[in-house]
C-alpha cells in the first residue's frame, strides 16, 4: 500500500515596498486640497473684483480733481501710482492672502487630517514646503492678474483726461511686480504663523496684526522706529510703488528700494523655513 503525499510548494511572501511619495505628488496633493474647497474660487473672485473695483474708483475720483487743475500742473502729475494700485484694496488684499495662507495650515490642524497627512507622508517638511510652493503659485498669479487688471482699469479711466501713462513709464513696472508680489509675500508669511500658532482665531489676528496694524505705529521721524517700519512688508510695498525720489529735505526716514526688495524676499523665506522647522520637531 502506497502513500500518495502531496507536497505544498512554499512562497516566500516578500514584502512589497510601497513607492516612495515624490514632491510632485505632495504638489498635486497640496492643490486638490485648496481646489476642493468651495470657499477658494469665492475668495479669490470677490478678493480680485474689490481691490480692482478700489482702483477704478480711485480713478474716477482723481478725474474730478485734474478737471480743476491747469495743463500746467497735470503735466506734473506723471505716474499717478496710488490710483493704480490703492493702499486700501491692497490693504485688503494683504488680510485676505495672510489669512488664506494661515487656514492652509491650521485647517489641517483644527480637522485633524493633519494626523492623516503624517501617517501617509512622514516626511513633515517636505509637507510644508509642498503647501508653501502652491500657496505662492496661487497667489503669484491671483496678485498678478489683479495688479495688472487695476493698472489697465485705473489708466484706462485716467486716458479720459490724457492722465493715463503706458507700461514703459518710469517706475510702472517695479510697481507692478512689487504689487504682483505682495499677496504671496503675505500668504506665505500667514502660512508660517499657521504653523506656529496652529489656532485659527490667533492665527488671523496676529497675522492681520503683524501685516497691517503695527507698522502705522512706528514713526519715520526717528531712526530706530524708521528701521523697523522699513523692515514691514507694507512699507516695503509702498516704498516699491513709490515712483518719486524721497525729499532730500524731509524730516522723515525713507526706505531704499534694494532693503524694499530684500524685505520682500526674507519675511516669506524666514516664515517658511521656521513653518519647516517647528513641524519637524512638534507632536501634530
Amino acid at each position: 500500500m502506497t502513500t500518495l503525499s502531496s507536497a505544498t510548494p512554499t512562497i516566500s511572501a516578500a514584502t512589497v515596498a510601497e513607492p516612495a511619495v515624490l514632491f510632485r505628488d505632495l504638489l498635486v496633493s497640496e492643490w486638490i486640497k485648496i481646489r476642493s474647497l468651495r470657499s477658494t474660487p469665492w475668495t479669490l473672485a470677490l478678493t480680485t473684483l474689490f481691490v480692482i473695483g478700489s482702483a477704478a474708483v480711485a480713478a474716477l475720483t482723481e478725474i474730478n480733481r485734474l478737471r480743476t487743475m491747469s495743463p500746467v500742473a497735470r503735466a506734473d502729475q506723471g505716474f499717478l501710482v496710488f490710483d493704480a494700485f490703492p493702499a486700501a484694496g491692497y490693504m485688503t488684499l494683504m488680510l485676505v492672502a495672510g489669512s488664506v495662507g494661515a487656514l492652509t495650515v491650521v485647517s489641517e490642524y483644527s480637522s485633524g487630517l493633519i494626523r492623516t497627512t503624517t501617517v501617509a507622508v512622514p516626511a513633515r517638511g517636505a509637507v510644508v514646503l509642498a503647501k508653501a510652493v502652491v500657496t505662492a503659485a496661487l497667489w503669484t498669479a491671483v496678485g498678478t492678474v489683479i495688479s495688472t487688471g487695476c493698472f489697465l482699469v485705473s489708466q484706462a479711466i485716467l486716458n479720459g483726461q490724457q492722465a493715463g501713462v503706458p507700461l514703459t513709464h518710469p517706475g510702472v513696472l517695479r510697481a507692478l511686480v512689487a504689487s504682483s508680489l505682495l499677496a504671496p509675500v503675505c500668504a506665505l508669511i500667514g502660512l508660517g504663523f499657521g504653523a506656529l500658532i496652529r489656532h485659527s482665531a490667533t492665527t488671523m489676528v496676529t497675522s492681520a496684526f503683524t501685516l497691517v496694524m503695527l507698522p502705522p505705529i512706528f514713526s519715520q521721524s526717528a531712526r530706530w522706529s524708521a528701521a523697523v517700519s522699513h523692515a514691514m512688508p507694507v512699507t516695503a510695498w509702498k516704498r516699491l510703488v513709490q515712483n518719486w525720489a524721497p525729499d532730500p529735505h524731509s524730516l522723515a526716514y525713507s526706505a531704499t528700494v534694494p532693503g524694499s526688495w530684500t524685505v520682500y524676499a526674507l519675511w516669506p523665506l524666514i516664515a517658511v523655513v521656521l513653518a519647516v522647522l517647528v513641524v519637524r520637531h512638534r507632536d501634530v
